[in-house]
């Protein structure tokens, strides 16, 4: 994963070499540029693509080349993340919802040295703002197991990382059950010396709508 680093040059923007622009502004907490560890050429045009935990938009603006209609919810970097979307001309495909992932509960959401408590989104809620989701991605710190399996009946397609503590709390094995049975998937496991507390990504395919 590659995150943003004070450059050497005079350009506002660095550029990566998929040709993706992030402006050089200092934040407190990571900011993404590169997402290597999620699979998403398969997005259709026609998609309704959900980015849960967009950070400063290294997946959305991504999604926003191959789907007219991408929602990037993120609870910490917003202003960052609008400008990256204006920079890159995705604007008029991109809807940002300030918030984060949860019960519906007020939560504390922290991302390195950056945190806030706000009021959080079930995954119904945030559907239903984004008028349905074909495609979910999903990285959000631990509140995937915040997840109603039913919410995920219309979800063709789920790109996710998983956690454990102590990054977040115990893995729902209802979530996991529905995957596994509505789903075909696989599992890119992270190494035993890799982050504590990251399980891996989570790669699914609903089997009725391949």
């Amino acid at each position: 994963m590659q995150t943003y680093q004070e450059p050497a040059d005079e350009l506002p923007y660095i550029t990566t070499d998929d040709h993706v622009k992030f402006l050089r502004v200092p934040a407190p907490c990571r900011q993404v540029t590169d997402v290597p560890e999620y699979r998403f050429d398969d997005i259709r045009t026609d998609d309704i693509v959900i980015d849960i935990g967009a950070n400063i938009g290294a997946f959305a603006i991504r999604a926003a080349r191959l789907s007219r209609r991408v929602v990037a919810v993120e609870p910490l970097t917003c202003d960052i993340l609008e400008q990256n979307i204006r920079l890159n001309g995705v604007g008029a495909g991109v809807r940002i919802i300030r918030g984060a992932l949860g019960d519906g509960s007020p939560a504390q959401v922290r991302w390195d040295n950056r945190e806030v408590t706000m009021p959080t989104l079930t995954l119904r809620e945030i559907i239903a703002i984004a008028g349905g989701c074909d495609f979910l991605k999903c990285d959000c710190e631990g509140a995937e197991w915040c997840i109603d399996p039913a919410d995920l009946a219309g979800v063709r397609r789920i790109e996710m990382e998983l956690h454990l503590p102590p990054i977040s709390g115990q893995p729902d094995p209802l979530l996991l059950e529905y995957i596994s049975r509505q789903y075909e998937f696989e599992l890119s496991r992270v190494p035993c010396h890799g982050p504590l507390g990251l399980m891996g990504y989570l790669h699914a395919v609903r089997k009725d709508r391949r």
